[in-house]
């Protein structure tokens, strides 16, 4: 099973993500994971990609590519993987679709995980965090029992940047303009598969298995 995994930040990718490598027993493939790897590591795709980070310079699309190309080929990506964070744009997708074409491999689903926006946008700004351990709740679904306290160590909590409302419209603008076009791009190959992922984890990790049947 080769899947992608499509959404906007907040939809729950890297939860159902971690469900479906149980499930498949494949490896979940993050291009963050995968820079990093090769970066400590000193590959020499690692090192170019460490060159351009210190100058503050993107890493290219066909550096990240190249990368792609060693991990996919690894053995324990033989029964299948799932892709998340990459593609991104348009122009990855296309290279991706080279590079698929080149190593013999082709895709079963790209799947999309349909939030509302507004939904997202109150779902994260109700995460606060605890200073001491780092621990993460949700003022909606995993409140703290005792306001603004941390259950496990008593410390304060309290918003991170990230989770602050603006911010995430600012993130959204940015997968609105840059991925979404992706669905219309994967729609387009008959491999889109909408899964509603507005509800609990426990449903939306039923809605998966419906669409993947």
């Amino acid at each position: 099973m080769k899947l992608i995994l499509l959404g906007p930040p907040g939809g729950g990718k890297g939860t159902q993500a971690k469900f479906l490598v149980y499930k498949y027993s494949i490896p979940q493939i993050s291009t963050g994971d995968m820079l990093r790897a090769n970066v400590r590591d000193q590959t020499a795709l690692g090192i170019e990609a460490q060159n351009f980070m210190n100058e503050g310079r993107l890493v290219p699309d066909e550096v990240i590519l190249g990368m792609m190309d060693s991990r996919l080929q690894k053995e324990d990506c033989k029964n299948g993987y799932i892709l998340d964070g990459f593609p991104r744009t348009i122009p990855q997708a296309e290279g991706l679709d080279k590079l698929l074409d080149k190593i013999g491999h082709k895709l079963n689903y790209a799947i999309v995980l349909d939030v509302e926006q507004e939904a997202i946008v109150n779902r994260l700004s109700s995460r606060r965090s605890c200073r001491g351990c780092g621990r993460v709740y949700n003022l909606i679904f995993d409140p703290p029992e005792k306001e603004n306290k941390c259950g496990s160590c008593d410390d304060e909590l309290y918003q991170r940047e990230d989770d602050k409302t603006e911010t995430i419209k600012n993130r959204l603008k940015i997968y609105n303009e840059q991925t979404a076009p992706l669905i219309e791009f994967y729609s387009a190959k008959n491999l889109t598969q909408h899964v509603d992922a507005s509800g609990d984890i426990h449903q939306v990790k039923a809605n998966l298995i419906t669409a993947l049947i």
